[in-house]
Parts: structure tokens; C-alpha cells; sequence
């Protein structure tokens, strides 16, 4: 089911198991009908969910370090290639701003695009730390960052 919807063997496989890991959190509240379309409807939405956040990933990319020092095209023309520039240059030295702990998970998540298992790991704390110190960062940055500051 997941394969169907994300067309990609790791994304389906991460999808699957986060499926049957909401499947076992939600054991207590199944009412003994239909196990395999329980599961299948479990399995679409967190392939869905998966989709929609690779989808907002792409969009939201802050660029990693390979597409920072990216090199103009034949229509960019110098000007527009070192504002571009400039605005990166700024949003590093902001996210260097941040709190310890914000910009450690900013930077591994959206700079250096490990995914929350590679930063679970790396920090020694479980995933859900991670998912939370990620919602957190993204909280402050909203609360203290003007909008166009964050958006670019």
C-alpha cells in the first residue's frame, strides 16, 4: 500500500513501519473489524503523510551545502545570482544565532537533510526528542523571526 502511493522502496518501507508502529499504539482502540483494511487504512495514511512531508520538504529546502555555492544559468544574471547569495548568506548567519539547541537540529535536519533516525542517532536521544526539538526550533523561529526572514 505505502509502495502504491510513494513510488520509492525507502520512503514506502519507512511508511510501513511507522504503520505498524501507530497500528500497535492504536491496538486498545480497535473494535475487532476488518483487521487487514484497519491496517491498510493506517498504512495509506502514514504513506500520505510521508508524501505530503517529502512534498513540503522540497519546497521549504534552506539548500544544502552543494546547491549553496550554486552557479548562475544562462537567464541569471550576475545581480540576481548575489542577491541570492546575500539572502543565504544571511539565513546562515541568523540560523548561527539561534539557540544551541535550536540550531544543532535546524542545521542537521534542513542543512545537512539527515532524517530524524540519523539525528536520533547521532545525539543519542530517542526519535521523538528529536520530533519535538525540531517542532520547538520551528516554534522560535516563528515567534522571533519576521516572516520574510524565514520564508526566503
Amino acid at each position: 500500500m505505502a509502495y502504491s502511493v510513494l513510488r520509492n522502496d525507502q520512503e514506502a518501507q519507512d511508511a510501513a513501519q511507522e504503520a505498524f508502529i501507530q497500528m500497535y499504539k492504536s491496538l486498545p482502540d480497535y473494535r475487532s473489524e476488518g483487521f487487514k483494511t484497519w491496517l491498510t487504512r493506517i498504512a495509506f495514511h502514514k504513506a500520505i503523510d510521508a508524501k505530503r512531508k517529502l512534498g513540503r520538504r522540497s519546497n521549504e529546502d534552506l539548500g544544502g551545502e552543494e546547491r549553496i555555492h550554486h552557479l548562475p544559468g544562462r537567464e541569471e544574471d550576475v545581480l540576481t545570482r548575489l542577491i541570492r547569495e546575500e539572502r543565504k548568506e544571511a539565513l546562515r548567519a541568523r540560523i548561527s544565532q539561534l539557540p544551541a539547541q535550536h540550531r544543532d537540529i535546524i542545521t542537521a535536519y534542513y542543512l545537512k537533510e539527515k532524517n530524524y533516525e540519523q539525528i536520533a542517532h547521532d545525539a543519542q536521544v530517542a526519535v521523538k526528542t528529536v520530533e519535538s526539538r525540531l517542532y520547538r526550533a520551528r516554534q522560535w523561529i516563528r515567534n522571533h523571526w519576521k516572516e520574510d526572514e524565514w520564508r526566503e
